[in-house]
């Protein structure tokens, strides 16, 4: 790993300080966002065209674009995923993870996911890009895949959709 301030090769993973510009870095979490979409009590997940965990279900979301809100990737993803425009009902909460495994002598890539409970604002027929998507379900709260696409959070994503209230999971 290389200073992003001087060039110099660092020590050690973040967090390290460069030895020759005293430049601090962190492994800052990478901000993502994604929606839990709802209807009729069941719930909409992709199986993913890509790594990694290619050909695992997973709930459509993806990273934060510079400046975007986190609110606007969940928006954003599900319609480049799904072709669902959405409604947002609720923020479902926040989770960390890492974004794969690392090449070996690099530091994982950690993610803060931020969940939403949204339901389709329109029509709920999916036409969904398949180069990120290779095929859409939608699933019980009884009939969850147990091929869990990032399996340190998706499955207790969905978990804290199951226990809400049957009126707060979206209609």
């Amino acid at each position: 790993m290389f200073c992003w301030s001087c060039g110099a090769a660092l020590p050690a993973v973040p967090p390290v300080v460069c030895p020759v510009c005293a430049t601090e870095h962190w492994q800052n979490a990478k901000p993502c966002a994604g929606a839990l979409v709802a209807l009729d009590g069941r719930f909409l997940l992709v199986r993913r065209a890509v790594e990694p965990f290619r050909g695992s279900w997973d709930i459509p979301g993806g990273f934060c674009d510079g400046e975007e809100l986190p609110i606007d990737t969940a928006r954003r993803e599900v319609l480049e995923e799904t072709g669902l425009d959405i409604e947002i009902v609720d923020l479902l909460g926040m989770w960390i993870d890492r974004y794969g495994e690392p090449e070996p002598g690099t530091p994982p890539t950690a993610t803060l996911n931020i969940y939403y409970v949204a339901r389709p604002s329109g029509s709920a027929d999916v036409r969904f890009d398949r180069e990120e998507v290779s095929e859409v379900g939608w699933f019980g709260p009884d009939t969850v895949p147990s091929d869990l696409a990032f399996p340190d959070h998706t499955g207790k994503v969905i978990a804290a959709w199951k226990a809400r209230p049957t009126g707060l999971r979206a209609v």
